[in-house]
């Protein structure tokens, strides 16, 4: 198509393609493959750190995750899953702060969820959460209520500093944005999740 262009355009147009090309790769893999996250709470501390005088941060540096996109096309989130969010309405007005959250699901569809002084009933049955350490669990008691279909129960794992689920309800699945599957900075804290 440039053949008879002079050299000097070639190269020129070479360039712009090449350039044009990547970005227009970059941008693709943000929007549907991986897309990073800056940890800016303590709501998931200590799994995942924030930094600074936030209340409850305990880095120098805040984590910076990646997050598949495109996992739940293919299969359903599961119990356990750190998830990046769009912020639902209700979770807007009542914590103050909108964009993306990242929290863990802990209730699936149809599951009856409960917190019986602080720690956390699935069907009746206390959810093993070794992630939230003693420190960090609340005291409340709240009563079951029935997660709706397509909507998840997500919440932090720092429960003393999380406005979750237990404040502003279900989450949406139409709100996921994707999981969480590696911390990549600060370099010391590098690895999957």
């Amino acid at each position: 198509m440039t053949g008879r262009l002079p050299r000097p355009w070639r190269v020129a147009i070479d360039w712009v393609v090449t350039i044009v090309g990547a970005v227009a790769i970059v941008l693709a893999v943000k929007e549907w493959v991986v897309n990073p996250y800056r940890i800016p709470s303590s709501s998931m501390e200590p799994t995942l750190h924030c930094a600074g005088a936030g209340l409850g941060c305990t880095a120098r540096f805040s984590d910076r995750v990646l997050a598949n996109r495109f996992i739940y096309h293919f299969k359903d989130p599961e119990r356990g899953d750190i998830v990046v969010f769009q912020t639902p309405l209700r979770a807007r007005r009542d914590c103050g702060a909108g964009g993306t959250f990242v929290k863990r699901i802990v209730g699936l569809p149809r599951d009856v969820w409960e917190l019986r002084d602080g720690f956390v009933f699935i069907n009746g049955s206390r959810l093993e959460e070794s992630y939230v350490k003693p420190g960090r669990r609340d005291v409340d008691t709240l009563p079951p209520k029935r997660i709706p279909k397509s909507s998840y129960f997500v919440m932090g794992d720092n429960r003393n500093q999380s406005c979750d689920s237990r404040r502003w309800g279900p989450l949406p699945r139409a709100n996921l944005i994707g999981k969480v599957f590696s911390v990549y900075f600060p370099p010391r804290r590098i690895g999957l999740r």
